[in-house]
């Protein structure tokens, strides 16, 4: 595709449009909405390739492809009254809004994708899952860390659950520092160091061949510090929770 547009600038598509064009030898034409405006200006003024339009319907007219990354709860305003001429493809980045809805609320019957892309895809670097899997857009995504296509919106619901752990995690970090820095150490120092301990284990997950449990075994021996951890406050009650807060967020995206 060699003319994109987003409807909805926000941290999601600044990281798009980055991942496309920077240092890209034939990046595509992007059309951004005035949405997000700061954001928007801030990209055209960066790349050549990247213009900002008047309207949301310029985006859609200008384009092959369209990116919807409003605010789920924003979709109505954003989107009602858009005309979808046939020959466009749309890929909703909108969580727990499904096809059918949007080919409503866009009174249309072009392809509809739903993806999840995450910042990284800056540094062409993440896996967007995908679904329904479509040729163009997989392309897309495979161009910015690879595409992951799921069979159905049900199999999706899933990742999309998934990607609600993502601040936990930082914050279980960040809840790491804190405690070195209540023990006396600096924090810089305890910062850095966590930061460092972590990045070596997103490294180690480039290893494919084993399972992620087997990583964990990998790295801890008997009785000792990790095992400790992980079998005192990772414990089954611990498991079991995190299962029902995972359960209670697919049924709202479902």
């Amino acid at each position: 595709m060699k003319r994109i547009g987003i409807i909805g600038v926000g941290e999601i598509g600044r990281a798009i449009v980055v991942g496309l064009c920077e240092g890209a030898e034939e990046p595509p034409e992007v059309f951004l909405s005035p949405r997000g405006a700061r954001t928007a200006a801030e990209l055209s003024s960066s790349y050549e390739s990247v213009r900002v339009c008047a309207d949301n319907q310029a985006v859609v007219d200008r384009a092959e492809l369209v990116i919807i990354a409003v605010r789920p709860y924003d979709r109505q305003e954003a989107l009602t009254g858009l005309r979808v001429d046939p020959g466009k493809i749309v890929v909703s980045l909108l969580a727990g809004v499904g096809i059918d809805e949007l080919r409503r609320i866009l009174a249309t019957d072009v392809p509809v994708v739903r993806a999840i892309p995450l910042p990284p895809v800056r540094e062409r670097d993440s896996v967007t899952v995908t679904c329904p899997s479509h040729p163009d857009v997989d392309a897309l995504f495979e161009r910015l860390g690879g595409a992951l296509p799921v069979e159905d919106e049900a199999a999706f619901s899933v990742f999309s659950a998934l990607t609600g752990t993502l601040t936990t995690h930082y914050s279980y970090l960040a809840t790491l520092a804190s405690w070195a820095v209540g023990q006396g150490v600096p924090a810089e120092v305890a910062d850095r160091y966590v930061r460092s301990l972590f990045q070596g284990v997103g490294r180690s997950l480039g290893d494919e061949g084993r399972s992620l449990a087997q990583l964990a075994a990998d790295h801890e021996t008997p009785n000792g510090s990790n095992e400790r951890v992980r079998t005192t406050w990772f414990n089954d009650a611990n498991s079991e929770a995190l299962g029902k807060v995972l359960d209670d967020l697919l049924a709202r995206l479902r």
